[in-house]
């Protein structure tokens, strides 16, 4: 495989500081010394300063930012706060856009601030159940590809990773098939090809409902590169499982 795996838990609002920075002094313990892929957690934004200070191999990521860069925005963080902190922000997620109502139009520019200040975006974009049921999923997919990215050089596009996480299967416990996330995942990279970005180099993981009894399975399709991990990341123990099986995929060479 030529792009290394990247194996990402994304904690959501749970877990205070002080479980944070166990969680991560469990995990470095466990980990390997020779880690062969690139493990990322986005813990709450709360907790990230003394995250970073207790990580090793691990990398960090925020869960959201704001596109401004300092100013009047009262409960928000900018790019420039990130910085130091971590190195990935999560940007797009389907809970911002259809709990908090976020658009293209906005994710597009948070995209711009994140690569202005160094910062790797982690792009989610996925279709809901009536959407992929309509026959609408490659549709939905290649708008939001686009509004996200328009205005984007070839060379600030290649530093994005996307998260093709479908709706329906965010914390249902459904997961798409091997073959149907292959088949998005192919899509997508397609789609990026037509773009002149070099798709080689170019990170898409998988999310929704991953966990270690299907991980192997999705992680050896040809198009996926990673996993971004909701509720099985939560516990230290389940996500170095999915952790381990990703190890001996990326050793296969997918």
């Amino acid at each position: 495989m030529t792009r290394p795996l990247l194996i990402a838990g994304n904690w959501k609002m749970n877990k205070t500081v002080s479980e944070t920075t166990a969680f991560i002094d469990s995990l470095e313990r466990k980990l390997p010394g020779n880690l062969p892929l690139t493990v990322v957690l986005f813990p709450p934004f709360v907790a990230l300063s003394s995250a970073a200070r207790h990580i090793g191999r691990i990398q960090l990521g925020a869960q959201n930012m704001y596109h401004e860069s300092s100013g009047a925005f009262t409960g928000e963080v900018s790019p420039v706060m990130l910085q130091g902190l971590c190195r990935h922000v999560l940007l797009g997620h389907s809970e911002r856009r259809h709990i908090f109502h976020e658009e293209d139009a906005q994710i597009n520019r948070k995209l711009r601030a994140a690569l202005e200040f160094d910062l790797q975006p982690v792009l989610c974009i996925g279709e809901t159940k009536e959407q992929r049921d309509g026959g609408h999923t490659f549709e939905i997919l290649e708008n939001q590809l686009t509004r996200d990215l328009e205005g984007l050089s070839v060379a600030q596009i290649q530093k994005v990773v996307v998260a093709y996480e479908p709706v329906w299967a965010i914390g249902t416990g459904d997961t798409a098939t091997p073959r149907q996330a292959q088949e998005v995942h192919r899509f997508i990279r397609t789609l990026l090809e037509n773009r002149k970005i070099d798709s080689q180099r170019f990170r898409i993981l998988y999310g929704g409902s991953v966990k270690s009894a299907n991980c192997r399975d999705l992680l050896c399709q040809p198009d996926i590169d990673g996993a971004l991990i909701g509720g099985a990341s939560l516990h230290v123990d389940g996500f170095f499982d999915i952790i381990q099986k990703s190890i001996t995929v990326e050793k296969l060479g997918g």
